[in-house]
């Protein structure tokens, strides 16, 4: 079968040369072609191989460390038109539940339950639960802040998503977060629609409920299908990326499920992972090239 392996550094790195791209085709065997994206930051090796792993494997140690992402799959379905994408951690920097537990004085309780659910050591609903109940009677106005002062949108989001759209995709911010942040966010990046959990507000103050059923990781999964069959598509034809627990389900379900700086357990079971790179890596997978980015 015919395969592309992208290496990918990070776009301020730039650590990616011609000789690192000449020395890993050497340790492959099997190159048909390679090209540049955008030099420096992303390149393309074709290859036919029957056991696309194992290639991934020597191009790893090929590259001996250096920071750079490989991703590799097959090379005729990798444009994609579906793409689903987690918030916390994954299109923002930060996780929101903690924001607003740092409201309260209890950032660092709500921090480590967070950090258990999302490496899979307790299940998310209840832990989502939990956590809520302790933000009882907090102001709803607090959001408005977190927003402006505290969130920072993880470099390539917004490129990604505008690009994608461009080219006729569709994409949904999905999250185990809140409404009150997602469609904030989703608005600001540019998705088409953003689906997540609501927290119940008596007044103008949090009442440390949410609306059941909570959105998690078989929500997650099912927006994943529901998307896909309402917009006809094929299975190759969707992408996803996360970083926790919860969107496991959702990455293992898609054409390909990457990884993004993720907890080691979901790193190790995406289709992919990205450790170095900005989100412009999931457009230099489906072989975009740098003249081919939205940027605004």
């Amino acid at each position: 079968m015919n395969f592309v392996a992208t290496l990918i550094s990070g776009p301020d790195t730039k650590v990616m040369t011609d000789a690192l791209l000449q020395h890993v085709q050497q340790k492959m065997g099997n190159v048909q072609a390679s090209r540049w994206l955008a030099h420096g930051i992303a390149a393309d090796i074709l290859f036919a191989s029957d056991a696309s792993a194992e290639v991934e494997n020597d191009i790893r140690r090929a590259l001996d460390e250096a920071p750079v992402d490989v991703i590799v799959q097959e090379a005729a379905t990798r444009r994609k038109k579906l793409f689903l994408a987690d918030m916390d951690s994954t299109m923002i920097g930060q996780e929101c539940i903690d924001e607003l537990a740092d409201y309260v004085g209890l950032k660092e309780k709500v921090a480590g339950i967070t950090e258990r659910a999302m490496r899979g050591e307790i299940a998310f609903e209840p832990a989502l639960r939990e956590r809520v109940g302790l933000l009882k009677g907090l102001p709803v106005s607090v959001v408005d802040e977190i927003v402006a002062k505290r969130l920072t949108l993880t470099p390539g989001g917004s490129a990604l998503v505008r690009t994608m759209r461009a080219n006729g995709g569709y994409t949904c911010l999905v999250s185990g977060g809140f409404t009150l942040f997602t469609s904030r966010i989703a608005a600001i990046i540019g998705f088409n629609e953003h689906r997540s959990n609501e927290l119940i507000v008596d007044g103008d103050v949090l009442n440390g409920t949410v609306t059941e059923p909570i959105l998690g990781k078989e929500a997650k999964l099912a927006s994943l299908i529901e998307l896909r069959s309402k917009l006809d598509l094929a299975h190759h034809e969707t992408i996803a990326v996360g970083d926790g627990a919860n969107d496991l389900a959702m990455l293992e379900e898609a054409g390909i499920g990457i990884a993004f700086r993720a907890k080691p357990a979901v790193a190790a079971a995406a289709h992919a992972r990205v450790e170095h790179s900005d989100l412009t890596a999931l457009l230099y997978c489906q072989g975009y090239r740098a003249e081919d980015i939205r940027h605004s």
